[in-house]
């Protein structure tokens, strides 16, 4: 009943602010009703006016985080974003998966896993993010990647499909 109640808030947080432009302070608003509804919620959390968000009670997040727009996330799972993350627009944050039961996806219970983006990240333009996936520490995912596993390296770039490592020990 809560995970229903707290898709109907998503909803109307969304539906009350979508018409109202993206400034620092709205979208901080923005990020601090999401934020009720949340496990934790840091500081300065910052969402565009078009983001969903449907797992609210899945999710933590750390100050100074910024989400741009059009970006999906969703999930029955656990969504941990880390301090100082940036999403970048068009992303999917997805932290459940179908599973194939008797030849078909219809009606099959879904996979369920958790996503963990860490301090200092951040998620280039039209990234997925699946269940499973974990960005360490100060690393960037570039533009168009898919992540659906755990990377380790921190200070590093990743990218691809599937993503993998490109540059480590990036500069701090």
């Amino acid at each position: 009943m809560k995970h229903k109640l707290l898709l109907l808030y998503s909803w109307f947080v969304r539906t009350l602010l979508i018409w109202l432009p993206d400034v620092p302070f709205i979208m901080r608003f923005r990020g601090w009703l999401y934020g009720l509804g949340m496990k934790s919620c840091g500081k300065n959390f910052q969402v565009a006016h078009d983001v969903n968000i449907k797992c609210l009670d899945g999710m933590s997040v750390g100050t100074n985080c910024y989400v741009a727009n059009n970006n999906i996330i969703l999930g029955s799972g656990t969504i941990v974003i880390e301090s100082e993350v940036q999403i970048g627009p068009n992303c999917v944050l997805a932290s459940g998966n179908h599973v194939s039961i008797n030849g078909s996806y219809y009606n099959s219970k879904g996979d369920i896993g958790s996503i963990y983006l860490g301090k200092g990240s951040w998620v280039a333009a039209n990234c997925t993010l699946a269940k499973g996936a974990v960005l360490p520490n100060n690393s960037a995912l570039a533009a168009n990647s898919f992540l659906g596993t755990e990377l380790s390296e921190p200070n590093s770039i990743y990218g691809g499909v599937p993503a993998k490592l490109i540059k480590s020990n990036v500069p701090s």
